[in-house]
């Protein structure tokens, strides 16, 4: 019984830990993995970069980007940081 009431407090932490630092983790991976997985030709992306650019083409593991009329480049998709919404 001693030998619990010493444990208790870390199985608690490991707790409060799992709650908050572990299991909000997950939830943000498996979104932007859904995320990546329904990009499109013709989406708007935000890059890690802070490029904001538009879907040209869509491969297994890379992605062609169009950043204007004229400059189309290709980058891995874990370089996509979001999708870009238009607030106007």
């Amino acid at each position: 019984m001693e030998i619990l009431s010493q444990l208790l407090p870390f199985i608690v932490l490991i707790g409060i830990m799992y709650f908050i630092i572990i299991r909000p983790q997950q939830k943000e991976a498996k979104a932007k993995t859904a995320m990546l997985a329904a990009i499109e030709k013709g989406d708007k992306v935000v890059t890690n970069g802070g490029f904001i650019a538009v879907i040209h083409k869509v491969e297994d593991k890379f992605l062609s980007i169009k950043i204007n009329n004229d400059v189309i480049v290709k980058i891995t998709k874990d370089a996509i940081a979001r999708k870009y919404e238009d607030e106007s």
